[in-house]
């Protein structure tokens, strides 16, 4: 039994020998499961977790546990998720989801988010907890539904045109109120205009100069002269009757 990296999939041969001598070679057709498993968790080790295939929702799900992790780190149901802790615990989380699976294409097959989730000790309930406490959208003044950005643990970023937060006072906060989000807040076409976790401050401060930089550039847009009191908005001052 071993990993045969040129094809990249488990191998299973019985061989008979006379000393060196190759008395007969062939393919075995069903070997042993746990075998099967434990070459392939050998591979996995050797190549690295980055050699996984993980999908963008599984990369953002493994980014909300680190933050969480980082969180609270009194709270050991918030498992460390790093590449070297999640090596360590290879039989614990995606052992239980490998099958039948003996190559890295199929690989393919496993839902890695599913199987970090199938990890927290607490099941269900901890579940609803990660989506209150982590949420992957959070919705902003206008409905949009915004997905955030947990990429960096200490400092998870909310990236978001800045006329769709018109009105709202306060930075939007997670895990429990204990965080605020750093706001990045774009202008009409997607571009940074100003980086904050204080928007009350950025309201009554900065917005002014970038309302004085930006509303030239974009004048089909609304840049009222108090953001406070107008009315968040998607698209142009036409488009929303402005």
């Amino acid at each position: 039994m071993r990993w045969d990296e040129t094809a990249g999939r488990v191998t299973a041969r019985r061989v008979r020998r006379l000393g060196a001598l190759v008395l007969s070679d062939a393919a075995l057709p069903s070997p042993a499961p746990e075998a099967v498993t434990g070459a392939l968790l050998d591979a996995i080790r050797a190549a690295g977790i980055g050699r996984l295939p993980w999908s963008e929702g599984a990369v953002q799900l493994r980014e909300r546990l680190a933050f969480l992790h980082h969180t609270f780190p009194e709270d050991e149901s918030w498992p460390d998720v790093s590449n070297e802790a999640l090596l360590a615990a290879l039989p614990e989380w995606l052992e239980p989801h490998l099958g039948e699976v003996r190559s890295w294409a199929e690989l393919g097959r496993v839902e890695l988010g599913e199987a970090l989730l199938g990890w927290l000790p607490g099941g269900w309930a901890q579940r609803q907890e990660l989506d209150r406490l982590a949420p992957s959208h959070l919705e902003v003044p206008t409905g949009s539904r915004i997905r955030l950005d947990y990429a960096d643990p200490a400092a998870p970023v909310l990236a978001v045109r800045l006329q769709e937060v018109f009105g709202l006072l306060d930075t939007p906060t997670v895990a429990g109120g204990r965080v605020p989000l750093t706001l990045h807040l774009l202008s009409p076409g997607y571009r940074p205009a100003q980086v904050t976790r204080d928007l009350r401050s950025f309201w009554t401060s900065s917005y002014f100069a970038v309302r004085k930089e930006l509303r030239g550039r974009y004048p089909k847009h609304h840049w009222p002269e108090n953001p406070l009191d107008a009315q968040p908005i998607r698209g142009t001052k036409k488009q929303n009757g402005i």
